[in-house]
């Protein structure tokens, strides 16, 4: 029951009822509403400051669960980037090399992606954290994708290690007991003995007597014949596939023509002295991925100290390409 306010009426000598207009009760009325609202909102205030609501202690429930998950991603991207590594490793160092292969290189593998690709995350709470993860995952997905294709090209080699181990220039492309003590010309820098400058010698220099038969080193096609009277004379190269090519030069007759399927050990010229050459010999070069390496590495028939005598000896040539 509404409690009732009286006023004394001199008048009448009695006590009549007060009747307040409606809008100064509606006043009333609102104030104390108002009063009740920021009172509870004020109690709400610091129970929130001091206390967890359920809502708020399930979203930070969520938001700690959130972030171990994406540790626990994190943790899963690096252990798996560390054993592709491990992998990688073996590729380069162990498989590689046993099928005399370099290294798998593709352009841009290594770059990380433009800033932008991950313009949407940024303004997300977990941002530096998300960013962070996609970078890293990126990364190991781009090393993978090399990997991937280095194994195929292993693989490839795998199926094909006869042919490979065929094709490979490991035998001497002249008899070597018809060299008897002569030097082989060196591989590398040296004083040209014709020019008489400095020069690199891209091959080796096998002296021997004009019309002593050159044999192909290993299996292979015949890219170019050449027939000139300066530089390297009568020569010819051979594909070997695999990365490998063999130039042989200063030849007095070729036998071969472009395109012929040889094997190793086939008879394709004579040695002679075409070209800019002093004497009789063989210029002979091994080609790997378009880069000269030295030849007698490929001599697999070499005891250790013929092989040290053959680098002494390489020093003291007097051939010329």
């Amino acid at each position: 029951m509404t409690r009732k306010s009286y006023k004394f009426n001199p008048e009448t000598l009695t006590y009549e009822p007060i009747v307040r207009p409606v809008r100064i009760r509606i006043y009333r009325a609102v104030r104390k509403i108002l009063i009740g609202f920021i009172l509870a909102c004020v109690v709400n205030f610091l129970f929130s400051f001091f206390f967890y609501t359920p809502k708020m202690s399930r979203i930070i429930h969520e938001n700690r669960e959130m972030e171990l998950k994406y540790s626990i991603l994190q943790d899963r991207i690096r252990a798996s980037s560390r054993r592709l590594n491990e992998i990688k490793h073996r590729d380069n160092h162990v498989y590689r090399s046993l099928f005399a292969a370099d290294t798998l290189d593709i352009p841009g593998i290594y770059t990380p992606y433009p800033d932008a690709k991950y313009a949407d995350m940024a303004t997300d709470s977990y941002a530096p954290l998300m960013i962070g993860i996609w970078q890293e995952l990126d990364a190991f997905t781009r090393l993978l994708y090399l990997e991937s294709r280095s194994l195929d090209a292993l693989q490839k080699l795998a199926v094909n290690k006869e042919q490979v181990s065929l094709s490979i220039p490991a035998i001497w492309p002249i008899d070597k007991k018809s060299m008897g003590n002569r030097s082989i010309g060196m591989f590398g820098g040296r004083i040209h003995p014709i020019l008489g400058i400095y020069k690199m010698h891209t091959g080796v220099d096998l002296g021997g007597r004009t019309g002593e038969p050159v044999y192909a080193t290993g299996n292979g096609i015949i890219a170019s014949v050449i027939q000139e009277s300066s530089g390297y004379g009568n020569q010819i190269l051979i594909d070997h596939d695999f990365g490998y090519k063999t130039r042989y030069a200063h030849l007095s007759k070729i036998l071969v023509t472009q395109g012929q399927q040889v094997v190793r050990g086939e008879l394709i010229g004579l040695m002679g002295t075409t070209g800019l050459s002093t004497s009789p010999h063989l210029h002979y070069e091994v080609i790997y991925r378009g880069t000269p390496v030295d030849p007698v590495n490929y001599f697999h028939d070499l005891d250790e100290s013929t092989f040290e005598g053959i680098v002494q000896n390489a020093k003291e040539t007097t051939f010329e390409k």
